[in-house]
């Protein structure tokens, strides 16, 4: 049994057969989805959060993605508040830095990741967490504000993980999980495998980033949650576990992390 732990399923690539593409991840074992809700504009969180509420396996998180941290302000903050109080909603993000595109300035990506890692440990809700860019700045500053707003109170994944294994292990230590993607199943992606087996599987989680990073063998097409199996079969070779054990582990660390059924 399988959790996506990061996807976009309210994103409109899949307005057209949402229900087909919910269908064939539960066919395969995906028994929970984590909907995220930021990355498609702040009010966009709304649709995940009512997507949450009517089906039974399915989370939302809400917040305020990079790109759109120039839109926030304190009436958005309010709102991600209200959010937030729903049961379904089991975190904030994902949000962080990206200097990798800079659709919001950098200084105003700090001040609004600060804020909403403020909000989250006044909640006492988990967070996930989006960084992009060149190697130490983005990672470093992320690093930075997590440990002056978290003040280690709260718990935070790595969505996707892109960066090396110093600065996971780093994170590690931060009181992070680390979430792979299809990005570690790609021919090109050697270097991140190496990541991936250098770290303890107690740590690990596996998501789709759908629609978005198909992994090998779907490459090309619409990334869904049933090809989050794909991504454990990679971390099974890479530990040398069986498929089972590995769907095991990762599924209990995202329910634990997300803290479902609690």
């Amino acid at each position: 049994m399988w959790l996506d732990s990061h996807c976009h399923l309210t994103a409109d690539r899949f307005d057209e057969d949402r229900a087909f593409v919910l269908a064939r991840a539960r066919e395969v074992g995906v028994k929970e989805m984590v909907a995220i809700g930021s990355g498609y504009g702040i009010a966009a969180n709304q649709a995940a959060v009512d997507l949450a509420k009517t089906e039974p396996d399915i989370y939302a998180t809400v917040g305020v993605h990079p790109h759109e941290a120039s839109e926030s302000d304190e009436n958005v903050l309010a709102k991600i508040r209200e959010w937030s109080v729903d049961p379904k909603v089991v975190a904030i993000g994902e949000c962080g830095l990206d200097y990798h595109y800079m659709k919001s300035h950098r200084d105003i990506q700090r001040e609004v990741f600060a804020q909403q890692i403020a909000l989250a440990r006044e909640l006492d809700m988990p967070v996930s967490i989006h960084v992009r860019g060149d190697e130490p700045d983005a990672y470093s500053e992320m690093l930075e504000i997590w440990l002056a707003e978290g003040r280690g109170e709260i718990q935070g994944v790595l969505h996707c993980y892109t960066g090396n294994l110093p600065f996971a292990l780093l994170a590690l230590e931060a009181n992070f999980m680390v979430s792979f993607s299809g990005i570690v199943t790609f021919k090109n992606s050697a270097s991140l495998r190496e990541v991936a087996q250098g770290l303890p599987l107690e740590r690990l989680m596996v998501e789709t980033d759908a629609p978005f990073l198909a992994p090998e063998g779907h490459r090309g097409k619409r990334n869904e949650p049933a090809f989050v199996v794909r991504v454990g079969e990679c971390l099974a070779e890479l530990h040398g576990k069986e498929l089972s054990e590995i769907s095991q582990i990762t599924r209990h660390n995202a329910q634990t992390f997300y803290r479902l059924g609690s």
